[in-house]
């Protein structure tokens, strides 16, 4: 199970790129660093030619300047190409898909409660948004914290080298940067959660609409299913403005610092000059610098917004992600055995309410119920609709855990063998027959991935489906069984649907059949 909390979280899905991460974060400094270093020497390069005589410049500084230009031209782009392909080929495109992979396996075994408790669509855009989220957090953290940290300290020392005074007005602006962040990121990290969830759940609602859209056109409610995608629309749209609102506030506040920052160290540095305690080649290199440092702000500010805004991402991501499974295999669970087929249901109660269970505010949906189903018999329930049939079904193939009681299958308590295993040894055909978006002979294999296609085609006879089959074509021209039947099934009928899904349970052949009406 995914961590519920956030830096556990981060790091479950994050190891397995830990050593690129620090490759990238110490090539990331490394070219800070240089690229710091390369100001200073502009500085001291403009003094040596204010200084030299041209005659003997080049005897005098001809080889430190050839050094100087195998940095440039050679060591420099090497480091930048490494930290490129450690980044691009390594890192952006793995990560999210391998974090996605893994989120998808652990959600698709969540119960069946969970699923039917929220919007399809709203799942798997937490799925797909939080993967992403989780990469921009440690790539930020990693490589561009790192390289902004290791950049405005280098110009700090740089500044102090010359004049520890030149450091001041850095310092002042670092501080004032600090304290624009330590207020207007964190309202954009709350905004941003917010925002996901919305997306979310406007992802939820337009997917629903098109999911459902025979019953939309049946019931001519088009207008009605705008009215649903627009309010979580508009609700989207205001966590835009809002967003918005601050992001305004904090680039005029950095726009103010920027001035100020410029202002003040062009002065220090023109003032410092005229009373000889520093060079020209001073004043080159700290303008340099700030025109550099004002340059890379805005572009720190939207990488530490986006930080904040995947940090939102990625909380929201958790709440449904790392959910703990309501049902799971016991730790000694076995698997189940079925050589004769008996079912016993032994003094069982149930409710799905888990709030309402034994407080007797209402009377059970199963309450004290014991059956017996000898080997080979056929019975059939017979009950008025919402009385419990279908969850008895439920129940034995343990999509719900029960309140009190058990069920045996051949004397084993179902709660204590493997899921998998259960449901491999019972076929059902339920009353929503709707089918996979895939083709008619990958639904009918389903129920046995290792069938031929001999197989599948007798299955097909026997359920008196592989006549309609034969005549299907879909939009792609694909014919017969290789056919796609669209989501849900939705180009068939119900009873082609349900005779493709007998079908597949026919060609799975458990030992233990339910025919759900």
């Amino acid at each position: 199970m995914p961590p519920q909390r956030f830096w556990p979280f981060i790091l479950h899905y994050t190891k397995p790129y830990l050593p690129m991460l620090a490759a990238s974060s110490l090539l990331a400094a490394v070219v800070a660093l240089i690229e710091v270093w390369l100001f200073s020497f502009l500085g001291q390069l403009v003094d040596w030619l204010a200084a030299a005589d041209r005659a003997t410049f080049w005897e005098t500084h001809g080889t430190f300047l050839i050094a100087m230009s195998v940095v440039v031209v050679v060591v420099l782009p090497i480091l930048k190409l490494g930290y490129e392909a450690v980044v691009h080929q390594g890192i952006m495109g793995n990560f999210a898909m391998r974090t996605r992979w893994q989120a998808h396996r652990y959600v698709l075994r969540q119960s069946l409660a969970y699923f039917q408790n929220d919007f399809a669509g709203r799942i798997s855009a937490k799925v797909m948004q939080t993967s992403v989220a989780v990469r921009e957090v440690m790539t930020k953290i990693c490589e561009v914290l790192v390289y902004v940290s290791v950049y405005f300290i280098g110009a700090v020392v740089a500044f102090a080298a010359t004049d520890i005074r030149l450091a001041a007005p850095m310092i002042a602006w670092l501080a004032g940067y600090f304290v624009a962040m330590w207020y207007f990121i964190p309202r954009l990290g709350k905004i941003s959660a917010e925002q996901a969830d919305a997306r979310s759940m406007m992802t939820g609602r337009i997917v629903d609409s098109y999911t459902n859209i025979a019953t939309v056109k049946m019931f001519a409610h088009a207008d009605r299913e705008d009215a649903y995608a627009r309010a979580s629309m508009e609700q989207f749209l205001d966590t835009v403005y809002r967003q918005m609102r601050q992001v305004t506030m904090l680039t005029v506040a950095l726009n103010v610092l920027n001035a100020l920052l410029l202002f003040s160290v062009t002065a220090l540095s023109i003032w410092l000059w005229s009373v000889g305690a520093v060079t020209a080649g001073v004043i080159a290199l700290t303008v340099g610098l700030v025109l550099r440092m004002q340059g890379m702000a805005h572009w720190i500010m939207w990488e530490v917004a986006g930080l904040f805004e995947n940090i939102g991402v990625v909380h929201d991501g958790i709440e449904g992600i790392a959910r703990e499974r309501a049902v799971v295999d016991a730790p000694d669970a076995t698997r189940l055995e079925v050589p004769r087929g008996e079912i016993r249901y032994e003094a069982i109660h149930f409710d799905y309410d888990k709030a309402r269970r034994g407080t007797g505010e209402m009377p059970r949906v199963i309450d004290d119920l014991s059956l017996r189903i000898a080997p080979g018999e056929k019975v059939g329930l017979v009950g008025r609709s919402g009385a419990g049939k279908s969850t008895l079904v439920s129940v034995l193939l343990r999509f719900y855990d029960l309140e009190s009681g058990r069920i045996l299958i051949d004397g084993q308590d179902v709660a204590k063998v493997t899921q998998h295993s259960l449901r491999s040894a019972i076929g059902m055909v339920t009353q929503d027959t709707s089918l996979l978006h895939r083709s008619v002979y990958d639904n009918i294999v389903y129920g046995r991935p290792d069938a031929t296609r001999e197989d599948a085609i007798a299955a097909a006879r026997k359920a008196h489906a592989h006549d309609f089959i034969e005549g299907l074509v879909d939009l792609k021209g694909r014919t017969g069984y290789d056919a796609h039947v669209g989501e849900r099934g939705v180009k068939l009928s119900g009873g082609q649907r349900q005779r493709i899904a007998i079908a597949r349970v026919l060609l799975k052949n458990a030992p233990i059949l339910i025919l759900d009406e």
